[in-house]
């Protein structure tokens, strides 16, 4: 037995050899009232298929899930399933990655972030330009909020260019207990050493050879190249720097994050802002 869309496609294909209607469902023992229905649930769904088309459009490298959580934005309430449904029934899936070997050992990180603004994790990746032109990226993450604070692009950021940079951020965002980061001369140079004892602020250097101890910076550099980087085309590093800044205010402040409770960093800092200091809600 088959379904009856491909009894209709069966029908519509013995039709084409130049049979019937009548004659092709007497052929393949099909009710003629099969031939003439109409799915209501194709009208239903295609306000919903609209616009996940268009959010898929906007945002490739997106699965269904974060999808889903869009949609929920525009008005399309649907359950996980139907969304899955929906988005198989289109072929909107993402391409997978090849994954990557793990080994299974026990992974502690070691000072893990238990509130915001203590502890920043920042790395560098690297890309390049259309014309040539090379790009170095430092990414500043907070650990516990998961806010990319900052992606300096340059063509090449050494140690003095890291302290401005920290500096800048510190007088926005105040100053964290801890910077964590891997053993390259840009973090472990005796000027950022120096500027760290100043500043009173503590290094959580990772163990080399161990990317994983530095997980949530690792996690946003993966997926700024996933979704910024490896979809972009930049003529040159003004047009990167204008691209990838559009892509950290949109990574706070648009992007759900499943960590968060399907949060943005932007309304997750809110709302523990709201919690701690409910006056400030009533006000």
């Amino acid at each position: 037995m088959v379904s009856a869309p491909v009894r209709r496609q069966q029908i519509a294909y013995v039709c084409q050899r130049g049979r019937s209607v009548r004659r092709a469902c007497a052929l393949l023992s099909v009710p003629r009232s099969t031939v003439g229905y109409q799915s209501r649930l194709v009208a239903r769904d295609a306000p919903a298929v609209a616009a996940m088309q268009e959010l898929a459009a906007q945002y490739p490298r997106y699965g269904y899930r974060r999808i889903q959580i869009f949609l929920a934005r525009c008005g399309h309430i649907m359950s996980p399933d139907r969304t899955h449904r929906l988005w198989r029934l289109h072929k909107l899936q993402v391409p997978r990655k090849r994954p990557r070997r793990r080994v299974a050992t026990s992974r502690p990180r070691p000072l893990p972030a238990t509130g915001v603004g203590q502890v920043w994790a920042y790395d560098f990746v690297f890309d390049a330009c259309a014309n040539g032109q090379q790009l170095k990226c430092l990414t500043v993450v907070d650990e516990f909020s998961r806010e990319c604070l900052a992606i300096e692009v340059a063509g090449s950021i050494r140690s003095g260019r890291v302290i401005e940079v920290l500096t800048k951020l510190i007088s926005v965002h105040g100053s964290p207990r801890y910077l964590r980061s891997d053993n390259g001369p840009e973090f472990v140079s005796r000027a950022v050493l120096r500027w760290l004892l100043k500043a009173n602020i503590g290094t959580a250097h990772i163990a080399p050879g161990k990317p994983w101890q530095n997980g949530n910076n690792e996690s946003f550099n993966g997926k700024f190249r996933d979704e910024c980087l490896s979809m972009e085309w930049f003529r040159n590093r003004i047009d990167a720097k204008i691209t990838i800044e559009q892509f950290r205010r949109q990574y706070n402040e648009v992007r759900p994050h499943s960590s968060l409770g399907n949060l943005t960093p932007a309304e997750f800092k809110q709302q523990l802002s709201t919690t701690t200091n409910p006056e400030a809600a009533i006000s």
